[in-house]
């Protein structure tokens, strides 16, 4: 499986190019420089190539960045970006854009979700998320199903239950607690779950309900990934059975993001919500 694109080397990447276009040069011209292949700055620059320690040396010295620190700062960047990530032993059986992914919202500080059918990933019970798969893609074997299962809680323990948590907020369409996934024992368990998560400190839930009527994004499921360094890292994610997409022009960002608080505010507000869950809960008891 290729080398994984985290979001420190699209930070790197950044941080170059911000230092490139404060010398007024095209990325070209910056590549016949130093000797490399005239695609090579701007690969490194979106985040699709990694760069070597030596080489990243010799892009700060044509660039005139001479502060020892901010020096040591981006060549730790560039360390980082060729770590070992968690879900590396998993490469057999997750795809390269489910790894991507995973790589940015491991690095995210938090994330707006809106999920049309599914409970959202972060907030899935195991015996919840082994239903999906199989659902999805019935042809799993159960040893990569397992496995699976397994990337789905190292997703949440890398997310939720780490140091400093990710902020989440949820937006859930009613359909999604009412379908019964897995048969109505699975589904019990994964509604008492949600109760649980909406009490955390870190975690929004929101239904919307059926009596809200249509809305602008019956088209689909998305998530808006933020992160605490550059606003202009941040990304909105939208997933199909066959693609994933990555928006990142701010156009996008403010479009979705618009679109999330018309779902929010339309939304059951949280006490609410959790009553409805209760509700639901029941129904399937």
């Amino acid at each position: 499986m290729p080398a994984i694109p985290t979001i420190r080397r699209r930070m790197l990447g950044t941080e170059l190019r911000a230092l490139r276009e404060g010398l007024g040069h095209t990325a070209d011209q910056m590549a016949r420089h130093l000797g490399w292949h005239q695609t090579k700055v701007s690969r490194i620059e979106n985040g699709r190539s990694g760069v070597r320690v030596h080489e990243l040396e010799a892009m700060l010295d044509l660039y005139g960045v001479n502060d020892p620190e901010a020096r040591e700062g981006l060549v730790g960047l560039a360390r980082e970006s060729k770590g070992r990530m968690w879900w590396t032993p998993y490469s057999d059986v997750i795809t390269q854009r489910y790894a991507s992914y995973i790589a940015l919202e491991t690095e995210a500080e938090s994330k707006r979700t809106f999920e049309m059918t599914l409970i959202p990933g972060l907030l899935q019970t195991p015996e919840y998320t082994r239903a999906v798969i199989s659902a999805l893609a019935p042809e799993t074997k159960p040893e990569a199903l397992d496995a699976l299962v397994n990337v789905r809680l190292a997703r949440q323990n890398a997310t939720l239950r780490r140091s400093s948590p990710l902020k989440l907020w949820a937006v859930v369409d009613e359909a999604a607690l009412r379908r019964s996934t897995g048969g109505a024992q699975v589904m019990v368990k994964q509604l008492r779950s949600l109760l649980d998560a909406s009490e955390e400190s870190n975690v929004t839930l929101q239904v919307l309900p059926f009596a809200s009527g249509g809305h602008a994004s019956m088209l689909g499921s998305f998530s808006i990934l933020q992160f605490p360094v550059r606003s202009d890292l941040d990304v909105v994610c939208t997933e199909s059975y066959v693609s994933s997409i990555q928006l990142e022009r701010r156009t996008d960002l403010a479009t979705y993001s618009q679109m999330f608080d018309g779902l929010r505010a339309t939304a059951l507000d949280e006490a609410q919500s959790r009553k409805l869950i209760s509700r639901t809960l029941k129904d399937f008891q």
